[in-house]
């Protein structure tokens, strides 16, 4: 691995959920002092942050900016993690389109997650968590990535009889996990912090 090779590996990207030309409603500085801020989607972790733009920059719902490290950065000035429940009304409804779009462009990453997925416990397993997989589906799953690994979504649904649209049930749960932070198991949001910590 060549040094630009592993520096590149650190830069983490975000996509921005919100964008606020004016800046923060709660921040109580005149306007003049107030920068261009939003709300933005880590692509890797599914962790939120609150940035801060460049001034000379105009950026849209779904740009995609780099938040880490700090001299990576081209439009984002600051930016710190936040909860859910810290983000503005339109990142919240946005949260939705973007995470379903994440899985859909990098299928292969998502793919991946039922064909590597491990039991927690002795008696849960990764696929449990997902919505509507139970007992005998994780097993219909379990049995077919045996045979040969899954590629694709569509394959996904053709092999295992009663898994319908597996993406969505994806997306379903990243959702589930970035708004109830007191969730036993995090799967997918918070992954490279649960690394470190091991």
């Amino acid at each position: 691995m060549t040094e630009s090779d592993s520096g590149e590996a650190d830069v983490r990207r975000a996509v921005v959920l919100d964008y606020l030309a004016h800046g923060l409603s709660d921040d109580s500085r005149p306007q003049y002092e107030k920068s261009p801020a939003g709300y933005a989607l880590e692509t890797d972790n599914f962790e939120l942050y609150q940035v801060a733009f460049d001034e000379d920059e105009r950026l849209t719902i779904g740009s995609d900016v780099v938040i880490e490290p700090a001299g990576e950065r081209d439009v984002v000035t600051e930016a710190r993690r936040v909860e859910y429940e810290d983000l503005s009304s339109g990142a919240q409804s946005e949260l939705e389109y973007v995470v379903a779009d994440l899985v859909e462009d990098e299928e292969e990453r998502f793919v991946d997650f039922y064909n590597d997925a491990q039991p927690i416990t002795l008696r849960l397993h990764q696929l449990n968590l997902l919505p509507g997989i139970g007992k005998k589906l994780r097993n219909s799953i379990l049995d077919e990535r045996k045979r040969k690994p899954f590629e694709s979504f569509e394959e996904l649904s053709e092999r295992v009889s009663g898994l319908h649209d597996p993406d969505e049930i994806l997306v379903e749960r990243i959702l589930e996990e970035l708004r109830d932070d007191d969730l036993k198991y995090q799967t997918f949001v918070g992954r490279r912090e649960q690394e470190q910590n091991q």
